[in-house]
């Protein structure tokens, strides 16, 4: 075995061994060179070389999204530290651990005029857990933040950054360590199962008649069997559960928008809870948001072990808890209550499903219609992400299989990274993943193809609309030169020529009939990656939804 000859680049990558962060991704550069180099020398790192730097970030994301443990993204100094920035406010905002370790000029070399350096330190001040700014020498006092640091990314479950200076020679390698790594390890806070305020919490779920179980983006098997058919059952609990809340259950709402949008005034008074009870990430549905913040809960708790977002407003009880060890207690402590919100809610379900069964029967070839038409065709037991904008609100009106993960970066919703997040996660996933995506996402990271490790199961949805389509959809001015330039960036590109460069299997469709053609053939070819491109009308899809959600009424 061979070690770098910079003690500082010896005792980072042994305090990661022993602190068990196995998953290094690099990008070239030669101010890394000790790190990459002692890195790639030991056989417990599984080392990965992604060029561009915003690309491996994501992917990084991917796997650390995957494995919930942190994943290290390593980088030379300058700009290539900047192009991280995207994937670790994702990272902060979605509760994912990433381990940033940047290489550095020493800090006289800054703000000189020496090349390639920046200001690197504190450089993702306002979206980082913590950051190590480290010393040229070994001391103690950097083994300390290092182990820190990757504590820290591990316990709050987000992005830390360390930065490395180093001086030349940086290539320098020695058979014999020079460093012994002072292995401080930071305690993790331990949790407790004591709910604070729990029995008053428990009286004001017994006496309340109209309860909402909003939840956002979680893991699959957040909530156990038990838990879900308590909930369901209840007849004073109606619970909202996004695509991306791998939760699921026959009483459950998915569809939030194709229910309330049609709401008028005495509806939604007819639906506002007493009781909001919320957990998870993000929220896709900006209708329920508005709803809730306009028919406000006389309550709502948040129940996370790390953050409290008062997204509507009203915020009354942030319980720092495991949301099924929450619901869990409840149950023990529950009184049934004598009401008509869940009955409510589920006879306005199954309106709802009857009328959107009867729009989907005569609704025209676009995107909506692509949707209707490759969510069902998924194979059951699939990993399965979606890109933002429109491609993952068309997700939340089609039911997804029960046994599909889906997953989706919600952290800061951006188009940014979201096929390299994909394959990031393809490559820790045991399931055969699907990525559905739109096309200004898909041409935007169109270098996350550039990318040795892509399962050879690994598929591709491009819908192509022609442009950014969810801009017609939003409130603005269409078909001007303005809107069509600047907003929806009208553009006659196709993704045929980067599947051929990239080795992947291509396949289009163009109408009903050749995408579900298309889609038979699609999900066997498993010898290459492959990409199905369906192309749908540009102009039509806004009109298209305005009229499912009218006709749905």
């Amino acid at each position: 075995m061979t070690y770098p000859k910079i003690p500082l680049a010896q005792s980072l990558i042994e305090i990661c061994a022993l602190k068990g962060i196995n998953n290094i991704i690099i990008s070239p550069g030669s101010r890394n060179a000790p790190l990459t180099l002692g890195f790639v020398g030991r056989s417990e790192f599984n080392c990965f070389s992604i060029v561009d730097e915003r690309s491996a970030a994501f992917f990084a994301l991917g796997k650390a999204q995957q494995l919930r443990e942190p994943v290290a993204l390593v980088c030379t100094s300058g700009s290539a530290l900047l192009n991280y920035y995207p994937a670790v406010a994702e990272a902060f905002y979605s509760e994912i651990p990433l381990l940033i370790i940047s290489a550095d000029r020493p800090l006289s070399k800054i703000d000189i005029g020496d090349g390639q350096t920046i200001r690197q330190q504190h450089v993702f001040a306002n979206h980082i857990l913590f950051s190590a700014n480290l010393s040229e020498e070994v001391s103690v006092e950097n083994d300390f933040l290092i182990n820190k640091a990757i504590t820290i990314s591990k316990s709050q479950k987000g992005p830390v950054h360390i930065n490395v200076p180093f001086e030349e020679p940086l290539y320098q390698m020695t058979s014999t360590p020079s460093v012994s790594v002072t292995n401080i390890e930071i305690g993790i806070e331990k949790k407790t199962n004591q709910i604070e305020n729990f029995d008053e919490l428990a009286a004001i779920w017994n006496q309340t008649s109209k309860k909402l179980v909003l939840v956002g983006t979680c893991f699959p098997e957040t909530i156990d069997e038990s838990n879900t058919t308590f909930l369901a059952n209840e007849s004073s609990v109606v619970v909202m559960n996004e695509t991306l809340s791998n939760w699921n259950h026959e009483k459950f709402i998915t569809s939030i928008d194709t229910l309330i949008t049609p709401f008028n005034e005495a509806d939604f008074e007819a639906f506002q809870p007493e009781l909001l009870v919320t957990f998870g990430g993000m929220l896709v549905s900006k209708r329920v948001k508005a709803m809730l913040r306009t028919y406000t809960p006389k309550n709502h708790w948040h129940i996370d072990t790390l953050r409290f977002y008062d997204t509507f407003g009203c915020l009354t009880a942030s319980i720092i808890a495991e949301p099924n060890d929450f619901f869990a207690k409840i149950k023990e402590q529950s009184v049934p209550l004598k009401s008509t919100y869940n009955s409510l809610a589920q006879k306005i379900k199954q309106y709802r499903n009857r009328k959107h069964q009867e729009y989907l029967q005569k609704m025209p070839f676009c995107d909506f219609k692509a949707f209707e038409l490759i969510i069902p065709s998924l194979p059951k037991n699939i990993h399965l992400q979606f890109s933002n904008s429109s491609a993952i609100r068309y997700a939340q009106l089609i039911p997804i299989d029960f046994s599909i993960h889906v997953f989706c970066n919600r952290g800061t919703s951006g188009i940014d990274g979201s096929t390299s997040t994909a394959i990031g996660a393809a490559t820790i996933s045991k399931r055969p993943t699907v990525f559905i995506t739109g096309d200004i996402g898909f041409f935007y990271d169109c270098n996350a193809l550039w990318n040795a490790y892509i399962p050879k199961n690994f598929k591709i949805i491009i819908i192509n609309n022609g442009g950014g389509g969810i801009f017609r959809i939003l409130p603005g001015h269409k078909d001007t030169p303005v809107f069509n330039t600047f907003f929806e960036t009208a553009h006659s590109r196709t993704a045929e020529y980067f599947a051929k460069m990239y080795g992947f299997t291509y396949l289009k469709a163009s109408d009903a009939a050749t995408l579900q053609q298309s889609l038979l053939s699609f999900y066997n070819q498993n010898d290459l990656p492959a990409i199905l491109e369906v192309f749908t009308p540009m102009l039509e899809n806004d009109a298209v939804l305005k009229e499912y959600f009218n006709f749905v009424g």
